[in-house]
């Protein structure tokens, strides 16, 4: 800001520059002085040499010439005029105003009037509405990045950022609830864990009981043994059980899925996933079949999402040669299936490619956090679809059942 205060200044500087050099050195103001001076000298030497007043027709600065008589009226005249004395006698040399360079001075300092208003009240409307508001939100991602999501965005009708001012502050928000939210999470969770750890102590001691108690051969009776062994096992059974507790809750999910109720056009989402792979997939044989459009139950940005990140993996682990969409209908549903060639995956772990933090045996050394397909039928599911995957041919297929309206 204190930059574009000084390229302001110099802007002023210079159009008071051009000003002064315009008004005080009017190089045609000069010219039109010679030619006065000239125009001059050449009548009085005319008359000197000859004694009788020249026509003046013959000038351009000169409009009349009067020899001094006894009246007053020699004195007196509308035009600018220059006295000169010719053998003892005085002559009255009338001549013209620079006029058109008046005029000219005058457009001259008009046009550069206008142009310098137009340039210092276009710099100022840069100053206010342009980079005023941008330096005011300069400091915004640094707070941002360091967690400071609490201080609210002021509102702007700025054209150029008060949208931009306004999805800011949305995002300063949705980070801020996320936060909130993880925190709640992790306060449940930690809660959750000691209850469950608390819980399980209450097993464990008896197991440990009965350990010492058949250690100490205190039960002599087969009955009796049997019976402890049935606790132990029972109680074994208890902390599995507990343990198993603590691991579902441990893995459960741990991302928001908000989905949008609402009807969107299949064509809306398919457009934009022509329109983002079409160049992405230049070397690829990217192929979309023909469809028949309809209208869709759920939320088209989450959909796109979905159909992202199933391509996103057709990408990683196939083998770059063919990936294509394919639509068929099943009751009241669309379904749309993501092929792709060269799978690798194994039969038997298709039933658990959609867990969470599952990573398949054809994963090699690809980096990744086994949540993709995970996070796809969430989203299929929080929109009344579905989501299922089979292996036809050595390609992988994936199917996203869309409800339609």
């Amino acid at each position: 800001m204190k930059s574009f205060n000084k390229i302001i200044a110099l802007a002023v500087v210079f159009i008071i520059l051009m000003f002064v050099i315009v008004n005080v050195i009017p190089e045609f103001s000069k010219e039109y002085s010679r030619v006065l001076k000239v125009e001059i000298n050449r009548t009085v030497r005319e008359i000197d040499e000859t004694g009788k007043i020249p026509d003046i027709d013959k000038y351009k600065t000169i409009v009349g010439i009067s020899k001094q008589l006894d009246s007053d009226d020699f004195w007196i005249s509308e035009n600018e005029y220059v006295i000169r004395e010719i053998d003892g006698e005085l002559y009255r040399i009338d001549y013209i105003e620079d006029t058109d360079s008046s005029k000219e001075m005058l457009y001259i300092n008009i046009a550069l009037g206008i142009v310098s208003l137009f340039m210092i009240v276009g710099l100022f409307y840069i100053r206010q509405n342009i980079l005023k508001p941008f330096s005011e939100i300069t400091n915004l991602p640094y707070e941002l990045s360091k967690g400071n999501l609490t201080i609210p965005l002021k509102e702007s009708k700025n054209r150029f950022f008060g949208k931009f001012l306004w999805g800011l502050d949305m995002l300063r928000e949705k980070l801020e609830e996320t936060r909130q939210s993880e925190l709640e999470l992790k306060k449940e969770k930690k809660t959750m864990i000691l209850s469950l750890s608390h819980d399980i102590k209450t097993p464990l001691s008896a197991i440990k009981l009965y350990a010492k108690a058949l250690s100490n051969g205190i039960y002599k009776e087969p009955q009796k043994q049997y019976e402890v062994y049935e606790s132990i096992n029972a109680k074994a059974d208890e902390i599995e059980k507990l343990v198993s507790e603590i691991m579902r809750n441990e893995t459960e999910e741990i991302i928001a899925f908000d989905v949008k109720e609402g009807e969107f056009y299949l064509s809306e989402v398919i457009d934009s996933i022509k329109a983002y792979y079409g160049d992405k997939l230049e070397n690829t044989c990217f192929n979309i079949d023909n469809y028949n459009d309809c209208m869709l139950n759920g939320d088209a940005d989450r959909l796109t999402e979905v159909l992202q990140n199933i391509i996103e993996n057709a990408i990683k682990y196939g083998d770059g040669r063919n990936i294509s969409l394919s639509f068929f209908d099943e009751e009241d549903c669309r379904i749309i299936t993501v092929r792709n060639s060269g799978c690798t995956l194994q039969q038997n772990e298709l039933t658990y490619i959609f867990d969470s933090f599952y990573r398949g045996s054809n994963v090699g050394s690809k980096a990744g956090n086994g949540l993709g397909l995970y996070i796809c039928r969430q989203l299929t599911k929080a929109m009344g679809g579905d989501v299922f995957a089979e292996i036809e041919n050595d390609d992988m297929c994936v199917s996203v059942v869309c409800r339609k309206k």
